[in-house]
Formats: structure tokens, C-alpha cells, sequence
């Protein structure tokens, strides 16, 4: 089983591939949303989770998602069209650092895609080129609560602390306008979610070829959660303008 197949199992119950609850990520959407007819892109949306909860509450919102999966990208479609927002959503199926678009956005979101452009900054970079005057950036990602050990660093990242990446983010041009810092509860919910629904899913199917494969790795991740960084490691996720536009 490849690892996109992988993740898709692992989030079943948990769509939102970050540790952040439902009213968390309502929230943060009102900060990002003021008017209601923005037009949103999500770089990196994979199932467009993000996108789709907008759009279910604001019937004046168009958007736009880029993914390089295509399975992803096709859920998407199919959840879209089961709410009746199909006509307000474009996806492109293609890397989110090669997009392109003749309009600018009021809101450009950015989850668990940071990877895709070499950490946080080059991220606000991307977001940056789309983004219109006034508009503002949703951006998730990780940091140090405390001093993390060499295989907690080689498992999620070399991050800072939390007061370093926002002082990194204001150097970089942007003004926090809203945070966010995941709960306890968030991350451990988050954690419980993933293993043990790859763990239920291979107990389900002890005849799968992939099963073994799949219990197998949901108890790698949760002892590395467990005994690696459950201490030490943090999200954050800011509403961000511009400094100056």
C-alpha cells in the first residue's frame, strides 16, 4: 500500500490533517473569511477539506485548491458535488509550487503542504505571489514547546520555538492577526485518531495483503508520538497580513 493510501485510511476520522478540532478550524476560517464572498485558494488542499466547510457556509465564496493527488483531488469532486458546491470550486491537479493564476486571492490557506515548498517562509513566499491587496494568509505548522531530542528533530524537522517562528514571520513581512496553538487535547486527539483508525482498518481486514503492513506501521507512529515528541513538540496556525502591501 502506498502512502498516500495510507494517510487517506489514517484520517478517516480525523479530515482535517492537522491537529486542530472542528470549532478550532471554524474559527480560524471566520478570522480568514470576513465578508463572505472571497475567493480562496488552498495550496496543497488534498480532499479539500478546508475549502469544502467554507464553502458549505458561505454561498457567496468561490475557490480554488491545487494538489498533486489526483485520488485526493477526485474525493474532493465527488464530497463537493454531495453538497451542492461543485459550481464554486476548481481544482488543479498539479504541484501547488508550479501554480498559477490570472487572479489574486483574498485568502490563500496552507496546511501540511510546507514540505512542498521548503519549510514556513518559502511557504508565505508562495502564498505571497497570490495573494491580493488587503488579503490575508491561514498557514499551519509546527514547533518546539520544549527542547527536543536529536530523533524528535530527525522524526517531524529542525523547528523553532514558538515566540522564534512568529518573530521569523513578522521579520519575513507579515502581521499576525490571529493565532492559534493546538491544545493538549487538540494533539493528542489528533494522534489517537490517525493510529488507531489504521490499526481498526487492519484489524478489519487480517486477510488484506497490506494489513500487516498497516498495523505495523500505526504501532511505529504512535510509539514515535508516544516516546519521541508527544513532550516536546506544538502547532501553530496564523491569520497573517501583510505588514505592507
Amino acid at each position: 500500500m502506498n502512502r498516500e493510501e495510507m494517510s487517506r485510511i489514517a484520517h478517516t476520522h480525523h479530515p482535517i490533517k492537522s491537529p486542530l478540532n472542528d470549532e478550532s478550524v471554524r474559527q480560524l476560517l471566520d478570522h480568514g473569511i470576513s465578508r463572505g464572498d472571497e475567493r480562496v485558494l488552498d495550496l496543497g488542499c488534498g480532499g479539500g477539506e478546508w475549502l469544502l466547510r467554507a464553502l458549505s457556509s458561505r454561498p457567496d465564496l468561490r475557490a480554488e485548491g491545487i494538489d498533486i493527488s489526483g485520488a485526493a483531488l477526485a474525493d474532493a469532486r465527488t464530497r463537493a458535488a454531495g453538497l451542492g458546491v461543485q459550481d464554486r470550486l476548481v481544482l488543479h491537479h498539479r504541484p501547488a509550487a508550479e501554480f498559477v493564476s490570472p487572479h489574486a486571492f483574498d485568502l490563500v490557506l496552507s496546511f501540511g503542504a510546507a514540505h512542498a515548498f521548503g519549510g514556513l517562509l518559502p511557504t508565505l513566499a508562495a502564498a505571497r505571489e497570490h495573494l491580493a491587496p488587503g488579503g490575508r494568509v491561514l498557514v499551519g505548522d509546527g514547533f518546539w514547546d520544549r527542547e527536543p531530542s536529536r530523533e524528535a528533530v530527525e522524526m517531524l524537522g529542525d523547528f523553532a520555538d514558538l515566540a522564534t517562528t512568529v518573530d521569523r514571520v513578522m521579520a519575513d513581512g507579515w502581521t499576525p492577526v490571529h493565532g492559534h496553538v493546538s491544545t493538549r487535547q487538540e494533539l493528542d486527539d489528533y494522534e489517537w485518531a490517525c493510529w488507531g483508525t489504521l490499526a481498526d482498518w487492519a484489524l478489519d481486514h487480517p486477510a488484506h495483503p497490506d494489513g500487516p503492513e498497516a498495523l505495523a506501521l500505526s504501532a511505529t507512529r504512535r510509539t514515535e508520538w508516544l516516546r519521541g515528541y508527544r513532550d516536546t513538540w506544538g502547532f501553530v496556525s496564523l491569520v497573517l497580513r501583510r505588514t505592507s502591501d
